[in-house]
């Protein structure tokens, strides 16, 4: 089971790396990373990189699409037709096609939401009209046919072991849970707009 985590310049690691930890444990995974080019992309923080190990070029088919969100890097990267011309190759013969935090407007201006239910971080999951997709505001984690979705940054978590439990059972996904021992207990109950309020909502967007 080959599943392709896309890179590119400006992408949000958590986004990545979330993913990666859960569905790289799934039983016969071949997990690759895929950019434009080998080599490092830098992240949106300027401070950590990924390495990608293929590019596109390499990559015309995958059982399992991750594309991760960012802020600036996003909009360029969906703003490439050449990333939009694999995104649409890929999606063509995958089993999931899938995305986390604003990693859905990708997928999204490749074509592959139109008419369908998805999410991205509570900031850009409007834009998500633009590209015929319908947008939800108000779950984590959005499945649509076999186009799965996540709302922002930590919800990649979440969206992977819902995966895995789809596709190895709910045994495997709660082995996986417990291996990386995710037990959210945040120190704070600000984790969405409405229970954070507008005054912190206002601050987070002039964070991301």
């Amino acid at each position: 089971m080959r599943i392709a985590f896309f890179l590119y310049e400006g992408l949000t690691t958590l986004d990545i790396i979330g993913p990666h930890d859960v569905l790289s444990r799934l039983p016969e995974a071949e997990a690759i990373s895929v950019g434009t080019t080998t080599g490092p992309f830098m992240a949106d923080t300027g401070v950590l990189g990924l390495t990608a190990t293929h590019t596109i070029d390499q990559v015309d088919a995958a059982d399992i699409l991750v594309v991760p969100g960012g802020v600036d890097g996003t909009f360029a990267a969906a703003a490439d037709e050449t990333i939009q011309a694999w995104v649409r190759m890929i999606d063509a013969n995958s089993t999931w096609t899938t995305s986390v935090c604003t990693g859905s407007l990708i997928l999204g201006s490749a074509g592959v939401l139109n008419g369908k239910r998805a999410t991205s971080h509570w900031a850009a999951v409007d834009a998500l009209e633009g590209f015929g997709a319908t947008p939800v505001r108000d779950e984590r984690v959005v499945i649509d046919g076999k186009h799965v979705t996540a709302a922002g940054v930590s919800a990649g978590i979440d969206m992977a072991l819902t995966l895995a439990a789809r596709i190895a059972g709910d045994d495997v996904a709660k082995t996986i849970q417990l291996g990386i021992e995710y037990d959210p207990q945040p120190p704070f109950d600000s984790g969405s707009v409405d229970k954070a309020g507008p005054e912190i909502a206002a601050l987070a967007a002039g964070i991301f």
